[in-house]
């Protein structure tokens, strides 16, 4: 058991008394950062919480990552260093606007939304080689960021998921490489079926360092 050792030094009462007075009139209200979904056209990113600097966590995605700006808002992802083959191909297909126009095809709602697939049927992808399983320890959690695969766990390329809520089954069975950072409430505003009678299109993806412009919306169709 781990115990704080005393110094062995005395502390006048009086001086103790004072000191458990301070501290009791130190207390504050907390700071309320919950973010209500909106409809598709209204949900924007509220922006970084100011918060305390607090150490890294050792489950925490890295600060790298990609912006994803979608007729619905945009939001971020932040790629884990624990699925480094898998982040590097996402990352090189962002670089290469690959994802730019596609749609979401498959929305399940408390479950996921899939996209990734050019051709918007859910059997498409990129030229790029398929990537071996990097199956981790880290959960399928809400804002969870995944590569879809057919049956081989190494058939993973271009399509990715993000979890709405907790689905641990999917822990072992899909490579988890990456979490929704920042306005999750975009991803809950995702036009919902299967495939959707409106989807949700990516306007535009980019690594989130290069902090590229966000593009104009398209005119709605008349």
């Amino acid at each position: 058991m781990r115990r704080v050792r005393s110094s062995g030094a005395s502390v006048p009462v009086v001086a103790l008394l004072a000191l458990l007075a301070l501290l009791a009139g130190c207390g504050g209200d907390g700071e309320d950062t919950t973010v209500a979904a909106g409809d598709c056209e209204s949900v924007e990113d509220p922006g970084p919480v100011k918060r305390e600097a607090q150490p890294p966590k050792a489950d925490a995605p890295t600060a790298q990552g990609a912006v994803f700006e979608t007729n619905c808002g945009s939001f971020t992802i932040a790629f884990d260093d624990r699925s480094p083959k898998t982040a590097a191909s996402f990352q090189n297909l962002v670089e290469k606007g690959f994802y730019d126009g596609v749609i979401f095809h498959r929305v399940i709602d408390g479950f996921m939304a899939q996209t990734g697939d050019p051709t918007g049927t859910g059997t498409g992808g990129s030229q790029l080689p398929d990537i071996a399983e990097e199956f981790n320890r880290m959960p399928h959690v809400r804002g969870t960021v995944s590569m879809a695969r057919a049956a081989s766990e190494d058939s993973a390329n271009s399509q990715f998921f993000i979890v709405f809520y907790p689905r641990l089954n999917l822990d072992n069975n899909y490579t988890n490489f990456g979490r929704v950072i920042s306005n999750m409430a975009a991803v809950d505003a995702i036009q919902r079926g299967e495939p959707p009678a409106n989807p949700t299109r990516v306007l535009q993806a980019s690594i989130a360092a290069d902090n590229k412009p966000v593009p104009a919306m398209p005119a709605p169709q008349v």
